[in-house]
């Protein structure tokens, strides 16, 4: 039963799931204050949130070397929900925020147990690519106050982007320095050393001690001492009015959690040539959500660098992720009171460079070479993420993206629809079933479908019918056809129904499997005669020939080819 329930841990790799907790709880530190006051609950709430979310998801979630923490997704999205709650209830509302945090956290455990995890992050590249490009400038956005040594101007995006003008003229040249320098640490790093120190850890040392050698005699904003020991409980609380817009806001970060978890837990498959479990990673990013706002904590995923790093430095089981919250505790329990010294600006520069990261630039610089439309869905998506939300801009991505891809499909399959009635290199025939159709001097048609057929079919089904109407004998070939949906399944029984409506007759051919289950289901089955629903199209091709010519050779090897068809064609002769 644990072995169900519980992330795989074993102690073959004790030293190397050791260090790669170690490692990955270094990172976590100062992103984890980062976000948390970017988010606007505070550093502790990073903090909590990094420690539970990673504990929770490392114990019962379904990749062994996942590292769960506070992401920049998340934290945007977290951002916006304070920012809501608190204005319109200020005594209630961050306790509001986080218990949208554990609604989030219900909704994820909830698609874990109904097997949704391999759904979750089926959506084109190019609209993950834009809500992801779309959060990075949101982030950046958000940090143009603390950058310039600012409080960040209540209201989101549009109120930081009205406020822009005010903003540098308040400039504070030494935070503003101290951001600068920051970003600089984290973007001119040389990778070697950041395979022994992390960056973000780096410039949070140096940014901080020169800010208490230089500028001590100088009033910087600081991140104060963070309250020592356990979180306090965090009891749910909602009322009537915002109950909608928080399950709304939960449905937002339970989704994005989950696509930044999975996405991150493909990229851990390809490092370790493992194979995670979708459906338990997502009960274990709900549980760690969960618990995150039971105890005041921001929401988190998995975070690709905390996972890459982890897996580099040689972890291979969850006992990786549970020393790295192990280790993060006890900085919340003993030793929060030595970051009380790390400036407001140097975290925002954190925040900027994670920012900036998000971005897909990659993406950005090719997807007008790959396809205009891809562009176009792409920078839609980043513009509806920003000033709108990103529920509606993924919503709407995706539907665009589906529609388009639709359409090309139904484009392509359209060509597998042929309708002849006479041998041409259209519709691949043996030589006997050309002889039988040219035989029928165009009495006979022969209706061809291969592969799925999808909705967007029935169009064609209907007009190649419709352009060919001269013929006395209908033979529907669906020998090739692995799948059928209900729309071609109708469009399929309105040709045969309009041929059996002018007195003409139907032959049906290769009708099996799912096939036939759905046009037995529809009924489609009870209006061609039981005689003329045959698996063998020539053996179809002979019994209309011998319906619509006058000089049929009985002892002719191609009418005689089914078994039984003598007997047939006597009948109908007499």
């Amino acid at each position: 039963m644990a072995t169900q329930v519980f992330n795989k841990i074993h102690f073959r790799n004790l030293q190397g799931d050791i260090f790669g907790g170690l490692t990955a709880a270094v990172i976590a530190l100062p992103m984890a204050l980062a976000f948390g006051v970017a988010s606007g609950a505070g550093p502790a709430a990073g903090l909590y949130g990094s420690v539970l979310v990673g504990l929770f998801a490392a114990l019962f979630g379904g990749t062994p070397t996942l590292i769960s923490e506070p992401t920049g997704p998340m934290t945007v999205v977290m951002t916006a929900v304070i920012a809501n709650l608190t204005a319109t209830n200020p005594e209630n509302g961050m306790t509001m925020a986080f218990t949208v945090v554990m609604l989030a956290g219900l909704f994820q455990i909830s698609f874990g147990f109904l097997k949704l995890g391999k759904y979750i992050t089926m959506m084109p590249y190019n609209v993950i690519s834009g809500f992801m490009s779309g959060i990075g400038l949101i982030l950046i956005i958000l940090q143009i106050g603390p950058f310039l040594g600012q409080a960040s101007p209540k209201g989101g995006v549009i109120a930081t982007i009205e406020n822009l003008p005010q903003l540098l003229n308040n400039i504070n040249p030494i935070e503003t320095g101290l951001a600068v320098l920051t970003v600089v640490i984290l973007f001119s790093m040389p990778t070697k050393l950041k395979k022994i120190f992390p960056a973000p850890l780096v410039a949070l040392v140096i940014g901080t001690i020169i800010s208490i050698v230089f500028f001590s005699d100088i009033d910087i904003r600081r991140i104060g001492e963070i309250p020592s020991g356990l979180p306090s409980l965090q009891l749910p609380y909602f009322t009537a009015g915002q109950l909608q817009l928080m399950v709304v806001d939960a449905i937002v970060l339970a989704m994005l959690g989950c696509i930044d978890a999975l996405l991150t837990s493909v990229v851990a498959d390809s490092l370790t040539r493992t194979q995670h479990d979708s459906d338990k990673e997502l009960i274990g990013q709900g549980l760690g959500n969960l618990a995150s706002g039971l105890f005041g904590g921001i929401p988190g995923a998995g975070a690709t660098m905390g996972t890459v790093v982890n897996i580099n430095t040689g972890a291979r089981t969850a006992l990786s992720s549970i020393t790295r919250a192990v280790i993060l505790m006890v900085v919340v329990l003993g030793a929060a009171s030595l970051t009380a010294q790390i400036p407001m600006a140097v975290l925002a520069g954190i925040a900027f460079q994670v920012g900036i990261k998000i971005i897909d630039w990659g993406f950005l610089k090719r997807a007008h070479r790959i396809s205009w439309k891809s562009a176009i869905i792409m920078y839609a998506v980043i513009g509806l993420t920003v000033f709108v939300d990103l529920i509606t801009a993924v919503g709407i991505g995706v539907f665009i993206a589906n529609v388009l891809t639709i359409d090309r499909l139904t484009q392509l399959k359209s060509e597998d629809v042929k309708a002849i009635t006479d041998a041409d290199d259209a519709i691949i025939l043996d030589n006997d079933e050309k002889e039988l159709l040219d035989r029928a001097e165009g009495r006979i048609l022969l209706f061809h479908l291969s592969g799925p057929m999808i909705f967007g079919i029935s169009k064609a089904i209907s007009r190649q019918h419709t352009h060919l109407n001269n013929y006395e004998v209908l033979i529907v070939d669906l020998s090739e056809v692995p799948h059928m949906g209900v729309t071609s399944a109708l469009a399929i029984e309105n040709v045969i129904q309009e041929t059996i409506d002018t007195g003409r007759n139907v032959f049906l051919v290769g009708a099996a499997g799912s096939v036939k289950l759905r046009l037995e289901k529809l009924g489609v089955l009870n209006i061609v005669p039981s005689e003329n629903m045959l698996m063998d199209r020539k053996q179809a091709l002979v019994k209309a020939v011998a319906l619509v010519t006058s000089d049929v050779n009985i002892n002719d090897p191609i009418q005689n080819g089914a078994k039984g068809i003598q007997s047939g064609i006597d009948n109908i002769i007499k």
